[in-house]
């Protein structure tokens, strides 16, 4: 009797020590699950893509779960571009290098307009407004049909100036003289050589493709630049990169001035 208790006894001490021992969680609440992030890119391309995390890679080397170029090279590289008329020989190269913030602000560009009728939606990110600009920009077709240059993927933000605030413009140029100066001229120089002087104040007033077009041919294109030159029109026979023909204004208003030039372009100048 004596014998069968305590191989009882024997027996339950093992679940008696596991019902009073503290209890261990099986999950560990320590690990974390990282969510993977998935890219948008441009696709269209058969060599290169650009995603929107500002890489561009060829097509091969694209993660096929994330859809993410690898995160080596350049980011937001402008490969192909020139920085002047914010245009690409490229279009991949062209996205990159517009989703830079410093080139392109997300809080402009959100609120543009995809297209011209008054019933189209705006764009509903920087990424959707670079590709998007960068494949579809009339500024660098002429004719219809053909390129201006081979830097025809571009990134400027469209000039959509409205009928009232051209007429307000025009107003603010009541007494003002405005010439077109000679090639590599300063519009101190040019005013100077008309008996009078630049008046640096409505420089800003001529930075408006509507009011240069009105003044200069622009060959149909007019591009955001920089550079203390402008406002101004590109010389025909400007090398090719530099778009020729083409207007130029600056999205910098302190880089407006009197006596900037530029070896290649004709100044727009407001004298009195």
């Amino acid at each position: 009797m004596f014998e069968s208790g305590f191989h009882l006894c024997f027996l339950l001490l093992p679940l008696l020590i596991l019902h009073f021992m503290p209890r261990i969680s099986a999950i560990r609440k320590d690990i974390g699950f990282q969510e993977t992030k998935i890219c948008r890119n441009t696709v269209q391309g058969r060599f290169l893509l650009s995603d929107d995390n500002g890489h561009v890679c060829d097509a091969l080397s694209v993660d096929p779960q994330s859809r993410c170029c690898p995160e080596r090279g350049e980011k937001f590289s402008c490969h192909g571009c020139n920085l002047l008329s914010q245009c690409c020989n490229s279009y991949e190269f062209c996205v990159s290098c517009c989703l830079n913030p410093a080139r392109t602000q997300e809080e402009e560009v959100i609120k543009l307009k995809i297209a011209k009728p008054s019933t189209a939606g705006t764009y509903a990110s920087i990424f959707d407004f670079c590709a998007g600009r960068c494949r579809h920009n009339s500024e660098s077709v002429v004719h219809e049909n053909a390129y201006l240059s081979d830097f025809h993927h571009c990134f400027s933000l469209p000039s959509n100036m409205s009928a009232a605030n051209y007429t307000q413009l025009e107003a603010r140029l009541v007494g003002i003289n405005v010439i077109v100066g000679r090639q590599g001229e300063s519009c101190d120089s040019a005013c100077k050589a008309n008996g009078q002087s630049c008046v640096s104040n409505k420089l800003l007033v001529l930075n408006q493709c509507d009011i240069m077009q009105k003044y200069m041919s622009c060959k149909g294109t007019c591009l955001a630049s920089i550079g203390a030159d402008q406002p101004a029109e590109v010389v025909d026979n400007a090398p090719k990169h530099l778009n020729p023909g083409a207007c130029l204004y600056t999205r910098t208003q302190s880089m407006l001035s009197c006596d900037g030039s530029h070896q290649h372009t004709r100044r727009l100048c407001p004298c009195a």
